[in-house]
């Protein structure tokens, strides 16, 4: 299994890019209810593996960050599933 993915966090942020182009820092928080400080962390930590891709501008003059999955992470969050889906065929 993918230990960047065991985090209920992580998963949680790799699936809602799963869907979304780019997701903004606010919109990830609110999707994951993580607090700013652990959600940066994990995130931080998908950057890092090449999972996340980042992208820091400006709107209406304010900083922003946003982030998008990188065809990396979208390879490891599948991998991760079939694991998951092996280990539960077993199980059963």
């Amino acid at each position: 299994m993918d230990e960047f993915l065991l985090s209920k966090v992580r998963l949680g942020i790799v699936a809602a890019l799963l869907s979304n182009e780019w997701m903004s820092f606010a919109a990830l928080a609110e999707n994951t209810q993580a607090t700013g400080g652990n959600l940066g962390a994990h995130l931080a930590k998908l950057v890092e593996a090449g999972y996340v891709e980042e992208e820091k501008l400006f709107v209406s003059r304010r900083p922003q960050s946003r982030y998008r999955l990188t065809r990396r992470g979208r390879d490891a969050f599948l991998a991760h599933v079939k694991q998951l889906q092996s280990f539960l065929q077993g199980v059963s």
